[in-house]
């Protein structure tokens, strides 16, 4: 009814027995307090990944709104740039057309002056013998005569007329183009200051981020700068303090005469270290010294005189240090009763707790069979 003599699953026991092999490996490594403790802190290192990461998106950032004001900025050049170009172009514009409209050379007072066609233009003298404006004596014009006058009047009058008529439809027709121009240039005014404000908006958005990353930014370089100025310090003061403790305890300032004396025996000197005494300066040192007694003697007088002073000083300064000892020592006394009754009375409180917690609430303590339980396996 049962089988029990079916075949080995070979797999099946080779991956049972790598589970097996590697669970004693875990423990092996888990369980092994210097294994566990002492290895690479992961921790540090994806926090450490982590910095970097948010670095480098910060300066893509940085650098896209940077590039982002640069484009801003070119776009609004060029736009100020074409409204110039076409305000300068409709001016010239107009200009042209007021020349060719209301300052023709024709029109001018004076044209009849400088005319390159005037000798065309003009009539001649006498056309034939029978030529109606000669006279008697053959003579074309006399002074003060003007025989067409009421025609050439009625002609002047008439050409003023239709000047003025044309002048006025000009005008009219140069008002309703003004003002159409003017309404077209307003539009376009107003077009151009909404998408010059939607434009320092965003800028202004833009901006203020990027003040925001910078500020954020030089917070870090402040603190990054302020521990490596606080560190050249601190290295700076045991520089200068390990130098000044090689110069104090140096032989120049101790004026050690060990420095002079040579490794060859007591009675030779080193010569560059010492030189020697000439009889001068052994005689300059007898006048010194005896120069300094009396100097010295002088000296020990005051110094008596001093200590004279301050021994009376210092008793007045002991007699007050005593009252002040006895002062202090009476506050230390109270200080010392009232920290006295206070621990009593905290050491009753903890008492009664601990006798609490042992009575009510530790009323099931574990025993050993409880941690021997943790730590068999390593899930």
């Amino acid at each position: 009814m049962y089988k029990l003599d079916l075949p080995v699953d070979y797999k099946e026991a080779a991956a049972l027995e790598r589970r097996r092999n590697m669970e004693k490996q875990r423990q092996s490594r888990i369980f092994n307090a210097k294994v566990r403790t002492i290895g690479v802190d992961l921790q540090a290192l994806e926090q450490q990944s982590k910095d970097k990461r948010e670095f480098e998106e910060y300066e893509r950032r940085r650098h896209e709104a940077f590039a982002a004001d640069a484009v801003r900025n070119d776009k609004i050049a060029m736009l100020l740039e074409q409204r110039q170009g076409h305000d300068i172009k409709e001016l010239h514009k107009a200009l042209n057309e007021f020349r060719s409209l209301h300052q023709q050379p024709a029109s001018r007072r004076e044209w009849d002056i400088y005319d390159p066609d005037h000798l065309k233009k003009d009539k001649p003298a006498r056309v034939h013998d029978d030529d109606p404006r000669c006279g008697i004596s053959s003579m074309q014009k006399f002074d003060g005569e003007d025989l067409n006058r009421k025609a050439r009047e009625e002609y002047q009058n008439e050409q003023l007329r239709e000047w003025s008529e044309q002048q006025m439809k000009e005008k009219k027709q140069a008002d309703a183009n003004q003002k159409k121009a003017d309404r077209l240039y307003e539009l376009k005014m107003r077009e151009l200051d909404q998408r010059a404000m939607d434009l320092q908006i965003a800028e202004e958005n833009c901006k203020k981020a990027i003040d925001q990353a910078t500020a954020d930014y030089n917070k870090a370089l402040a603190r990054e700068q302020a521990e490596k100025e606080r560190l050249a310090k601190q290295q700076e003061q045991d520089d200068n303090a390990t130098e000044i403790s090689n110069h104090v305890f140096g032989d120049i300032l101790t004026e050690n005469p060990a420095a002079a004396q040579s490794a060859f025996g007591a009675h030779r000197v080193i010569p560059d270290r010492w030189k020697g005494m000439s009889p001068q300066e052994i005689d300059e040192i007898k006048r010194d010294l005896e120069r300094q007694r009396k100097e010295k003697e002088r000296l020990r007088q005051e110094e008596e005189l001093k200590n004279k002073e301050w021994e009376r000083q210092q008793w007045a300064q002991a007699r007050a240090a005593m009252l002040l000892e006895r002062e202090q020592e009476r506050n230390r006394r109270e200080i010392q009763t009232r920290v006295a009754d206070e621990n009593r009375r905290l050491s009753q409180e903890q008492k009664a707790h601990q006798e609490f917690l042992d009575k009510e609430v530790y009323t099931n303590p574990p025993t050993a069979a409880y941690f021997m339980q943790f730590n068999t396996t390593t899930r």
